[in-house]
């Protein structure tokens, strides 16, 4: 009896508190467990020391049969206090601290959503502020909760328990090394495809792989357009081609514009010389007027085949939005050049009726059985006649 004693208090005298011991679990209840670790009693492990965050049943993070490392922190005659979490807390912090030195990435599960930000359990509670979870704008994070993030240490304070991770700082690092590495592998020339980010008056900026390139507004389309969102959305996938690449200032010009058949393929076999066009006159300028005859295709009509009168400024005789015919004269493929004439197709019309008036009035004098000749001979016969 008196042996045994002893080695009861040996094994008293061998656990401190702040002692680490390994034990196993021999019996868990709602709101706390029970620890053999070869003491003369089993130790207690409160619901609150079981894990770095608020555990509802203790059931739900510790096993009956199961072998854990537990710290003390009660010890007395005929009281064993023990915490999980403290183990737990303690390789926490200094695995976070190796973490936060060496930049290393990690996963974690989003144990809770909470007012500014969210909760991981990575043995201690590590918050990550809503800021720093995503590089855009999140108002609602009610949908994170389980999701695994991959993590980096932004801020430790062990004294203060403050583990602050981030989510957004490992984004922003993918992001910077594929922006450098789309830098130096694209060349001009390319046709890539991308997703348009923003809308300026100037044109639109598009993400082409972490690197956002410029269209300018005359790159957009081969009509003129007075806006951007004219032709494109925020979000929308286009086709652009690389115009020039300038790595060390991290600029790329690109061009939506040159991805497309130009409104001027296919011209020769859409009009010849000769041809009788109808289009809306666009733009009147001191010399003339640019009358579109088909979708960017635009031939101008010079002053002097406006009208066939003497006409000061082609405002005198057309207005923009107005409808006209015109003949084509000249088709230059080259140049993009289509010279128009409404004065010839006037001129040819004057013709028509002129012609067809002539034929109509032959018809009458035929009808009629005598012509102006016919009549002007009686009347020089009579004369004679008179003179005899």
């Amino acid at each position: 009896m008196v042996e045994e004693m002893n080695n009861e208090m040996a094994d008293f005298n061998s656990l401190s508190v702040g002692d680490v011991t390994k034990g196993t679990v021999s019996k868990v209840e709602d709101k706390q467990a029970y620890v053999n670790v070869g003491y003369k009693m089993d130790g207690v492990v409160p619901i609150s020391e079981l894990a770095s965050l608020h555990v509802e049943k203790a059931g739900d993070v510790i096993n009956e049969g199961e072998e854990y490392e537990f710290k003390v922190i009660k010890l007395t005659e005929d009281e064993l206090v023990l915490s999980r979490r403290a183990v737990a807390a303690e390789k926490t912090w200094e695995n976070m601290a190796e973490k936060l030195e060496s930049g290393e990435v990690f996963e974690a599960e989003v144990a809770d959503v909470v007012k500014g930000g969210l909760v991981v359990d990575v043995g201690v509670r590590g918050f990550i502020p809503a800021s720093l979870v995503e590089r855009f704008y999140v108002e609602d994070f009610s949908e994170y909760k389980g999701k695994t993030l991959r993590l980096k240490v932004v801020e430790l304070d062990r004294e203060r328990n403050k583990l602050i991770l981030s989510q957004r700082a490992v984004l922003d690092e993918e992001a910077l090394n594929q922006k450098k590495e789309t830098l130096h592998s694209i060349s001009a020339g390319e046709v890539v495809s991308g997703t348009v980010q923003r809308i300026t008056s100037f044109g639109v900026f598009v993400d082409i792989g972490g690197v956002d390139g410029l269209v300018h507004i005359s790159q957009l389309s081969h009509e003129h357009i007075e806006t951007p969102s004219e032709v494109v959305s925020e979000g929308d996938e286009v086709k652009v081609k690389v115009l020039s690449v300038d790595p060390d200032n991290e600029r790329i010009s690109l061009s939506i514009k040159e991805t497309m058949p130009g409104p001027w393929e296919g011209v020769e076999e859409q009009f010849s010389v000769g041809d009788v066009v109808t289009g809306k006159v666009k733009r009147l300028v001191s010399f003339g007027a640019f009358v579109e005859v088909a979708k960017g295709v635009e031939g101008l009509v010079h002053i002097s085949q406006i009208a066939n009168r003497h006409i000061g400024t082609p405002g005198e005789v057309l207005k923009e939005g107005e409808e006209v015919s015109a003949k084509i004269l000249d088709i230059n493929l080259d140049d993009k050049r289509i010279s128009l004439s409404i004065r010839a197709l006037e001129e040819e019309t004057q013709e028509k009726e002129a012609s067809a008036q002539k034929q109509e009035f032959a018809k009458d004098e035929e009808q009629s059985g005598f012509n102006l000749g016919d009549v002007i001979g009686d009347q020089l016969k009579d004369y004679n006649k008179n003179d005899e």
